[in-house]
């Protein structure tokens, strides 16, 4: 089986991941290079971990989190399935099994909102991971901050997150900390309202409900019931 080192290891993997992100760079959004797609593997893999899923899609998880981006170093719109179509060749060459080339390539395709849907376990956990990667870290050092962009607000307010992931009750609680004199809770629904609406058909992709809670304040309640 390959394993995520092996992807780590990849010299043209490695090349794809920095040259999306420098694309990303030049068209002025935020980061989308090692940081951000390790934090997507290590979470993604992380919640199938937690709920108990086998570790070859644990593992998986961790390989199309690393990965979910690449596509971006051809053109931001559909690099989805760009990056499906690039790494389809790299991962044959790996010697990769084609089962699980099917769960990366297929996940991969479908983590965009634009028109991405869970298609299988690998999917729904790279959809919710990626969707909440939203921080001030995502900021590019060393270009000054701009009010006037609500990407970079956003980000920069948000001083800290987590996900909760509670097995028993079945419920993946996003939960963040915002600074309000920067930014606010409308603002952050203004561009993250169908990224948070793509995460509850995930979660419940996974037989989970999904929370999403700033400031303490729960925003929504998937699955509520009628008294």
């Amino acid at each position: 089986m390959i394993r995520l080192q092996d992807i780590k290891n990849n010299n043209d993997i490695k090349a794809l991941i920095e040259g999306a992100n420098k694309t990303l760079e030049v068209l002025g959004y935020t980061e989308h290079g090692i940081r951000h797609v390790t934090r997507v593997s290590n979470t993604a893999a992380k919640i199938l971990r937690v709920l108990g899923y086998p570790s070859s899609l644990v593992e998986l998880a961790a390989i199309a989190g690393m990965m979910h981006d690449i596509g971006n170093c051809i053109n931001r719109k559909n690099h989805g399935i760009a990056g499906a179509n690039l790494l389809f060749p790299i991962l044959l060459k790996m010697k990769m099994p084609m089962e699980d080339i099917v769960y990366i390539i297929s996940a991969i395709g479908s983590h965009e909102e634009q028109y991405g849907s869970p298609v299988n376990e690998v999917s729904a956990a790279l959809i919710i991971a990626d969707k909440i990667d939203a921080h001030r870290t995502r900021i590019r050092k060393g270009i000054p901050f701009d009010p006037g962009n609500i990407h970079n607000r956003v980000n920069f307010s948000i001083k800290k997150n987590w996900l909760e992931i509670d097995k028993e009750k079945m419920n993946l609680r996003y939960e963040m900390i915002m600074d309000m004199n920067v930014s606010c809770p409308m603002d952050f629904l203004e561009i993250y309202s169908t990224r948070m609406r793509m995460c509850e058909d995930a979660a419940s992709f996974l037989n989970c409900s999904f929370e999403l809670v700033i400031n303490k304040f729960v925003l929504n309640k998937p699955n509520y019931k009628i008294q």
